[in-house]
């Protein structure tokens, strides 16, 4: 509570804040107990486009070290501001969940996430070096260098997203490297991605590791944000650094705890932009009762989907607007287009079907476009889809709304 009413301080430093309150009537006096924390407004991804890139600051700009940002659906990302506290604390949260699973100072940990704007790279960096482990940043890509990485280095703990570290099994086994006898590989942290508990399962038992779920999220400041325990039944999330509610995302209310509904999470310990009930979008829900690890922090059970159209692939989000604004971009194609999902080999792939205005057999002219069309849509989502070019009139119609994106990863809840 205490923590909640230094939040609140700084918000009434921030306009957008400050002018949300008086819309509602309300004052941070007001908020006397931790259930007051409903009568507070909600904050959403929106907001934090309207507001770019620094109007949601609670600091001044020169107390800030630090940015990070995740693409936004039509062009404006969001922007999360650190100051050094911030850091401290957020390093100091993913050093306690990487503890939590057995990870100590002499192990070797390897981060084979992507560095740079995005947080898993960056977050899982300075949560090992806090721990003290000797951390190998090998960021993504480039799988065979990894195995070299984790077979010279005697790599014990991995950070992965589920689809690559089944890839780097594949390539494990054409490099005819088995994980169990030739890497002292033990532990596995995976996130970033939709992934059901049964790929869980099969990705252990390929590595020989045991592999905890992990989540996280930007806005929040990054990984860190909730763990699961050697347990592995459900994700600890850390009430010293966030007020949980679980609401039913169409009537904003709250619903019991097992019980199904949006994630919302409100800041307590943090300093350069402070968020109040923000929407996450995810659907879980509050597992009740006690973990026998001991540990009485809330359990939020595995994501069970999305209140809003953003889809995760390959641990980057993405939305279906932003792909379909390259499209629109090109004279040659219509306005139908359908984005496939697929789950091959345990590597997500994404198909961009897409109708053409007018028929053509020039298949260097085909080509070109498809290349192009594909070039211009890896700049814009960070991953590379196939591309196909399909007749006008060929692709299903539907009545009322249009099916834009088909899922057909097996993700099991």
């Amino acid at each position: 509570m205490e923590r909640l009413q230094q939040t609140l301080a700084r918000c009434m430093r921030i306009p957008f804040y400050k002018q949300r309150f008086a819309a509602c009537g309300l004052r941070p006096e007001d908020i006397r107990t931790l259930d007051d924390v409903r009568k507070l407004p909600f904050t959403t991804k929106q907001d934090l486009r309207d507001n770019y890139p620094f109007g949601l600051s609670a600091v001044p700009l020169e107390e800030v070290v630090r940015l990070h940002s995740s693409s936004g659906t039509t062009g404006t990302p969001t922007v999360i501001l650190h100051t050094q506290h911030d850091l401290d604390e957020w390093a100091n949260a993913v050093a306690r969940c990487l503890y939590m699973v057995g990870l100590r100072k002499g192990d070797i940990f390897q981060n084979s996430s992507g560095y740079g704007m995005f947080t898993g790279g960056l977050g899982f960096q300075y949560g090992a070096e806090r721990l003290g482990m000797l951390t190998v940043p090998a960021a993504a890509g480039n799988t065979k260098r990894q195995i070299k990485f984790i077979t010279d280095f005697g790599t014990t703990a991995l950070h992965a997203i589920p689809s690559y570290a089944g890839r780097l099994y594949e390539v494990m086994e054409e490099m005819g490297i088995d994980p169990r006898r030739d890497t002292r590989l033990r532990t596995l942290i995976i996130g970033a991605e939709p992934h059901s508990d049964e790929q869980r399962r099969r990705i252990e038992q390929m590595l020989g590791v045991k592999a905890y779920n992990s989540f996280g999220m930007s806005e929040m400041c990054g990984p860190g944000v909730a763990f699961e325990c050697p347990e592995q039944n459900g994700l600890h999330i850390w009430e010293d650094y966030y007020i949980v509610e679980i609401v039913d995302p169409q009537t904003l209310e709250p619903v019991p705890d097992g019980e199904v509904g949006e994630l919302v999470l409100t800041t307590i310990n943090r300093e350069a932009m402070p968020l109040l009930r923000y929407r996450t979008r995810d659907l879980t829900r509050i597992l009740p009762g006690e973990c026998p690890c001991g540990r009485h922090h809330k359990r939020l059970d595995r994501m069970k989907g999305r209140s809003d159209d953003m889809m995760i692939l390959k641990g980057v989000n993405i939305f279906p607007i932003q792909i379909e604004n390259i499209l629109m971009q090109f004279r040659e194609l219509g306005t139908d287009y359908l984005i496939t999902l697929t789950n091959l080999e345990a590597n997500d792939e994404m198909t961009v079907e897409v109708e053409l205005n007018e028929f053509t057999d020039d298949y260097g002219f085909l080509q070109r476009l498809t290349k192009e069309i594909t070039r211009q849509l890896k700049d814009e989502i960070l991953i590379t889809p196939r591309v196909k070019l399909v007749p006008k009139g060929s692709l299903p119609k539907q009545e009322g709304k249009a099916v834009r994106v088909k899922d057909l990863r097996k993700t099991l809840i």
